[in-house]
């Protein structure tokens, strides 16, 4: 069970961190600024396990790879929207960043609430209700098994 983070659409890579945060050495010193221009708390009220949840086409604008990463680093477990832009959704699995696409969802929750994910049956549960969600391919789902794509990669070689 995670607390839920909604947002709405379009919302861009520089909204989920903004270019001058990229000079930062590592994502875990940028991750304190991730949605800072949306919700100036969020950084400081997630906590590991929590969910995002956003409308259409999260993720648009540039092709950042650390948009993403800072979502994980911050402990996000899942980011489910109506939608998400092509490169952002490639992204998240390369670094296994669950992203998942629940079409209407954020219209049946609100912020705060505790949501659960079954990624294997493709449904989610929120105040007892369960929705189903589009499930990942399984080449997908192996790579977010194993942590991204150069951790699947990697055990590929060994």
């Amino acid at each position: 069970m995670g607390k839920i983070f909604c947002f709405g659409s379009d919302v861009d890579t520089d909204q989920i961190i903004a270019s001058q945060y990229l000079l930062y050495p590592s994502v875990e010193e940028m991750a304190p600024h991730c949605f800072e221009s949306l919700d100036e708390n969020f950084a400081s009220a997630v906590r590991e396990g929590d969910f995002v949840v956003a409308r259409d086409n999260f993720g648009c604008g540039s092709s950042r790879e650390q948009a993403p990463a800072v979502l994980k680093a911050l402990g996000v477990r899942a980011v489910f929207a109506n939608s998400f832009a092509r490169i952002f959704f490639r992204n998240a699995i390369n670094i296994g960043l669950p992203v998942i696409v629940c079409e209407g969802l954020i219209d049946k929750v609100k912020p705060g609430e505790e949501l659960s994910l079954d990624m294997e049956s493709g449904t989610v549960c929120v105040n007892g209700q369960s929705y189903r969600c589009t499930k990942l391919p399984p080449k997908m789902q192996a790579i977010l098994d194993q942590g991204g794509l150069i951790a699947a990669l990697n055990r590929e070689e060994a």
